[in-house]
């Protein structure tokens, strides 16, 4: 699954100071943390909406199980796209910072 795939995108080399490498791999390894705890909530979401489904007799309730349901969408949803947009951000300081180093 290319959308989500976790993992070293940055190949470390000489040119390349430890302090900066770790720094990355911090900020890759805290970019996982929150697409996980944004999947995290719209699971709590999708459960609290399944239950808010099954109460007979609250007919109301039915109607913030919907809200539920589109809260949690929306949650996984920009979890993903900051986890994409963070990522893609890495790559290019990282790789530009290469090439400032070159010069």
């Amino acid at each position: 699954m290319k959308l989500l795939r976790f993992g070293r995108d940055f190949k470390p080399d000489e040119k390349v100071i430890l302090r900066d490498y770790l720094a990355i791999e911090r900020t890759r390894l805290a970019n996982e943390r929150t697409l996980l705890s944004y999947i995290r909530s719209s699971l709590y979401l999708l459960i609290g909406a399944f239950a808010f489904f099954e109460l007979k007799g609250y007919p109301n309730f039915k109607y913030f199980a919907l809200v539920c349901l589109v809260f949690c969408i929306i949650f996984l949803v920009i979890g993903v796209m900051r986890f994409r947009l963070l990522k893609k951000s890495l790559k290019k300081l990282y790789y530009m910072s290469e090439e400032s180093k070159d010069k």
